[in-house]
């Protein structure tokens, strides 16, 4: 990242039909070879299924299920005379969903013997119930945090 020059992001792209960002972001993470149409057919697919197993919105289910697997700190290394620590820090907000939606779609990805639109909705469904590999990764992320409280002070990030 440049010392003096300030960084911008480009602006935000949203999905066709929701008008979100959040969608937009899950369906470039399923995207394979560019094939755009092909995923948000995926997405939009899993969205439904997901909200008929819930009876909810489908915008409202995904919004929450990402909600509920997004990290809020994280550790990163540190090395610190001649020792590597494992310091706790506070996530930038765009990072935060970034790891959110790339853990959704991984989980996802890895279960076995379904279309990869009804293991999106799997996965999305356990997501929103606070279930499944996404949310646990989370809460481990969270527990070693916790355990490296004690280094936080020597946090400089």
């Amino acid at each position: 990242m440049p010392r003096k020059i300030r960084t911008f992001r480009k602006s935000r792209q949203v999905d066709p039909r929701y008008k979100s960002e959040k969608v937009a972001r899950v369906i470039n993470k399923v995207m394979l070879n560019g094939k755009k149409h092909k995923a948000q057919e995926t997405v939009y697919e899993a969205m439904d299924v997901a909200a008929a197993k819930l009876k909810k919105d489908q915008l409202a289910v995904i919004e929450e299920a990402l909600d509920n697997v997004i990290p809020l700190v994280e550790v990163r290394a540190r090395r610190i005379g001649g020792a590597s620590y494992q310091i706790p820090t506070e996530i930038n907000p765009h990072r935060r969903q970034s790891l959110g939606v790339r853990w959704l779609v991984q989980y996802a990805r890895q279960r076995t013997g379904m279309p990869i639109a009804q293991k999106l909705a799997a996965e999305i469904v356990d997501a929103y119930n606070k279930t499944g590999s996404a949310h646990k990764k989370r809460e481990d992320t969270h527990k070693m945090a916790d355990a490296n409280k004690a280094l936080a002070h020597y946090s400089k990030f």
